[in-house]
């Protein structure tokens, strides 16, 4: 299950994404997306969980916790196929 992840602080580094999530299970991909021009994160990820049990309990788990300051909003990614 593709889980997106909005409102992390620029600090957050895709490793302390990654031990978040594994908290809840296992973590297939974990991804920042990262500004182009400025090389710094845009301040939301998309974290891969292969088990859809695991990525429940950490979407329910993490949305609306304090992580660096700031209070992260968690939920599965919509599909933006065309």
């Amino acid at each position: 299950m593709k889980i997106l992840v909005r409102n992390l602080a620029r600090s957050t580094t895709e490793e302390e994404l990654n031990v978040l999530f594994q908290a809840f299970g296992q973590v297939q991909s974990c991804s920042l997306i990262i500004d182009s021009v400025s090389k710094e994160s845009k301040g939301f990820g998309f974290v891969e969980m292969p088990r859809p049990g695991e990525a429940k309990a950490a979407m329910k788990n993490l949305n609306k916790k304090e992580v660096a300051g700031n209070t992260i909003r968690v939920k599965k990614a919509e599909d933006k196929s065309i």
